[in-house]
């Protein structure tokens, strides 16, 4: 049996939702279609590469700069006390009359300019000169034998080239800040091979003054830099694969025990490197102002007599040794870590570039080592995973960055629980002897320098953050149910159009048969 002709109003019904439906396609299809912005996109896509093939290139440079200078000590270990003060004296004055502003970790730069709303002063700490002197100078410093890292020179290196995309030049990407703390998550997840710990690093460390909201922008970033990490490196882990562990419930004052002394180790040491960063007392602090070449080349004389009455264990990041330590090839002498978190105050007090994060571990690697020598043997290698944990969350005060690291690092998810035990109470002894973190207390004394009337942000608490985060997720609530009720207010003047028009009345006015 033949189906009957659609009659005249039903053809009129189908062809208007069919218009409707075409109408709502295009209105979602055209964003995806635009030229414009595919374009924007492939630019973040691009830098986010660059950036991480940057970071590559770095990490594979200080290891050959490591390495020359172990040849260089293999010849006569006296020869330090020649390279070490010169290397330091020249990398301060390359520093200072061709590079300024990549001084120092990286990582207060990035912060200080997410903060400030000038783009001048975003100039003068971000900035692809800046990027290439970080990167140049660090290995220089490597070649002294500085103890220095390059995991925060990465953090300045990736948001200084991220930071190249901001403004009205290619097109509004992204805000600004965005760009910076996505440049600084690439640079930590490239530097490490960590994505997740980039991640975290971007919401804790970057954004403790305004809320992070999750956007494509970070994670674009992020995602990219560990590609060209993975294609150009491979599914590698910073420490190897460690198979530390440690049982419960008697594991708890080991844990306890770390936790505590990497809090408050880690609390005083960055009191002491913020000190060195402010004016130093007496006759100290006038040689500083009035001659800081040789102040970098004095530390690097300490640098170098410390170096030949350790051994040379202490130059370098301590990854090598660190490394050794967890694996059980080698032990760590008791005063490996005070020696070395000596090595690190000197780097730091000279103004040359370099980071402060890797050698945080070998420092929390030789807290660990000590309290492993009143423990069982068995439990070494998780000790000294511990000490790494609680001494960075100490002296950085993001314990949640902190133990996601250190996790990805060893590739050790069953260690996760004592990990984040350790870190949360170092965090907690920290915030006791330091009541501000490292990186913004050096971030705020730069915005003073750039800007001396600018109000510094004040720390927000944790309940501050919170209604900050709520707040926002309320805006973005908002600005969706604005959006739906726009689009559902034009779909009904549509239809009204549809049905006002006159071969519409015309149709609807037929009889029915």
């Amino acid at each position: 049996m033949d189906r009957p002709d659609p009659s005249p109003a039903e053809e009129s019904a189908s062809s208007k939702t069919f218009r409707q439906l075409a109408r709502g396609g295009r209105r979602y299809a055209l964003p995806w279609l635009s030229i414009g912005r595919w374009r924007r996109r492939m630019l973040l896509v691009g830098a986010a590469l660059l950036a991480g093939f940057i970071c590559i290139a770095f990490a594979i440079g200080a290891d050959l700069a490591i390495h020359a200078h172990q040849q260089l000590m293999a010849l006569t270990p006296l020869l330090t006390l020649l390279v070490a003060p010169a290397g330091f004296a020249l990398m301060a004055w390359l520093c200072r009359s061709y590079f300024p502003g990549s001084q120092g970790s990286g990582i207060p730069q990035a912060i200080a300019a997410s903060i400030s709303d000038d783009p001048k002063a975003r100039g003068k700490l971000l900035s692809t000169r800046i990027a290439f002197g970080k990167v140049f100078l660090t290995l220089g410093a490597l070649l002294s034998g500085a103890t220095v890292g390059r995991e925060g020179p990465s953090v300045q290196v990736g948001a200084s080239i991220l930071h190249t995309l901001a403004g009205k030049r290619f097109g509004r990407i992204a805000p600004t800040r965005d760009l910076i703390i996505a440049g600084g998550a690439a640079g930590i997840a490239a530097a490490f091979n960590t994505p997740l710990g980039g991640i975290m690093f971007a919401i804790e460390e970057l954004s403790r003054h305004r809320p992070f909201i999750a956007n494509s922008t970070t994670l674009i970033a992020v995602i990219f830099a560990g590609l060209i990490s993975l294609a150009t490196l491979g599914n590698y882990t910073y420490f190897g694969i460690t198979q530390a562990a440690i049982g419960w419930p008697e594991g708890i004052w080991p844990v306890i025990l770390c936790g505590a002394a990497g809090g408050i180790g880690g609390g005083l040491f960055s009191r002491l490197l913020l000190a060195t960063t402010r004016s130093l007392p007496g006759k100290l602090g006038i040689f500083a102002r009035e001659h800081p070449i040789r102040l970098a080349a004095a530390c690097g004389l300490g640098t170098a007599i410390i170096g030949l009455a350790t051994g040379g264990l202490t130059y370098g990041t301590g990854y090598t040794e660190s490394k050794a330590a967890l694996e059980g090839i080698a032990e760590l002498p008791f005063y490996y870590g005070i020696a070395k978190a000596a090595t690190v105050l000197l780097a730091f007090l000279s103004g040359i570039p370099g980071g402060v994060f890797a050698p945080a571990l070998a420092v929390g690697a030789g807290i660990g080592s000590n309290i492993a020598s009143f423990m069982p043997v068995e439990h070494g290698a998780a000790l000294l995973a511990l000490g790494m944990v609680a001494f960075l969350s100490g002296m950085t005060q993001s314990p949640i960055t902190s133990f996601v690291l250190v996790m990805e690092m060893t590739a050790n998810h069953q260690f996760l629980l004592p990990l984040m035990a350790a870190s949360v109470i170092a965090h907690a002894f920290s915030k006791s002897v330091a009541p501000i973190p490292l990186y913004d207390a050096i971030a705020y004394g730069m915005i003073r320098k750039l800007h001396p009337h600018q109000p510094i942000p004040a720390q927000p608490t944790d309940d501050e953050r919170l209604e900050a985060e709520l707040a926002a997720q309320a805006k973005l609530a908002e600005q969706a149910k604005q959006a739906a009720e726009q689009a559902a207010q034009q779909a009904r003047q549509a239809a009204e159009n549809n049905i006002d028009s006159p071969g519409a009345q015309g149709q609807a006015s037929q009889p029915k048969t």
